[in-house]
């Protein structure tokens, strides 16, 4: 193995051991890593790019490699043994290569253990309609949607398929009987995976990410025939997950789109990861939004702009808002009063929610 190599898979070793998400390397640029959110430098080695030349062709095959001199980037699942799989997605930056790698861990957590709150279990007892997971990069949407997967392959005798790009977390069948596609390896795109799982008799279906006009349509096509579809969106709150999937279309079609959506859209629920008060790594604030009557209505009727409300009003059915998800994490020391307020988009209420906690620090309470 050569000496870049050798240092690539030293890399590899200390991303697991410093337990990071993401591995940067860049040409010309020391390397870099995720921690809790922050990059840190790896190494003071700069890259070269002889050295980024060399790790490129040891992860991509001759296929991948045309793919990405032809169109500039490319996605794919890495694995190196004994240390871990990633996913992998390089490109080119400046006319020189760059590669962003995302640790999957292979062990698929627990809804426990990822401190999800009790309304994901809800998620799981649906038998169909469309599902979002939504959120930024990095947000833990693939890591929660696995967690759901599993929940459902333990205790359903049902069949799952995904589709994936790349493949991250592996399931084993267990209760349910699971069928992972990779795009461009076992399917041509997420289009053509959605046309034809119809045919391979699914009761689940997880698509990996809602990107364009064509996957939409087809997602919500299969949940319309009575199947359970789970997707996720880059979009941070429920208003914009729904005005996001309605711009999709052309203008004409908005109505058409908003109906659809509110006879067969379940639940959306929207993450993002806050740090924790002991430091030991990150924790989900989550918004869950279900489909009641009354949210179907506002959303047909283009209310979207109401469905915060209906939130803070369906405590019942299980809908938690960002403010009330703080609030729990401050009351269970998860994380600190000054980071509540500082990603609360609305501290003003937040800051009315909490005045009994403030109380009790003031007599030596948690918030110290």
């Amino acid at each position: 193995m050569s000496d870049g190599n050798n240092r690539f898979l030293k890399l590899l070793q200390r991303s697991v051991q410093k337990d990071a998400s993401d591995i940067h390397l860049k040409t010309g640029s020391v390397p870099y890593y995720r921690i809790d959110g922050d990059m840190t430098p790896a190494s003071k080695e700069i890259l070269g790019e002889q050295e980024m030349q060399s790790i490129l062709k040891t992860m991509l095959s001759s296929e991948q490699r045309a793919y990405l001199n032809k169109r500039g980037e490319v996605d794919l699942a890495f694995t190196e043994k004994g240390i871990g799989r990633f996913r992998v997605n390089a490109f080119r930056q400046r006319g020189t290569a760059s590669i962003v790698m995302r640790r999957i861990k292979s062990k698929i957590l627990s809804f426990q253990q990822l401190f999800l709150p009790p309304q994901i279990d809800k998620l799981t007892e649906l038998v169909r309609g469309l599902v979002l997971i939504t959120g930024t990069t990095g947000s833990g949407k693939s890591t929660t949607l696995a967690a759901v997967i599993d929940a459902i392959n333990q205790s359903r005798k049902c069949h799952i398929v995904t589709i994936e790009d790349p493949i991250e977390f592996i399931h084993q069948d267990k209760k349910g009987v699971v069928n992972q596609r990779e795009i461009a390896i076992d399917t041509k795109d997420f289009g053509s995976a959605l046309k034809s799982v119809m045919r391979q008799d699914p009761d689940v279906i997880l698509v990996g990410e809602m990107r364009d006009l064509e996957t939409f349509q087809a997602a919500i096509s299969a949940s319309e025939t009575g199947h359970l579809v789970f997707s996720t969106l880059h979009t941070t709150n429920v208003t914009q997950t729904i005005d996001r999937i309605v711009d999709l279309f052309p203008t004409t079609q908005h109505d058409q789109v908003r109906s659809a959506l509110s006879m067969n859209l379940k639940a959306i629920m929207c993450m993002r990861l806050l740090p924790r008060k002991d430091g030991a790594g990150r924790v989900p604030m989550c918004e869950f939004l279900f489909a009641t009557p009354i949210v179907r209505r506002l959303i047909k009727d283009d209310r979207v702009l109401q469905l915060d409300m209906a939130i803070q009003q369906g405590k019942e059915e299980g809908m938690l808002g960002f403010n009330e998800s703080i609030h729990d994490l401050i009351k269970s020391d998860m994380i600190s009063f000054e980071t509540g307020m500082e990603i609360s988009e609305n501290p003003e209420e937040l800051d009315m929610m909490l005045q009994g906690i403030r109380l009790n620090s003031m007599k030596g309470g948690i918030l110290k």
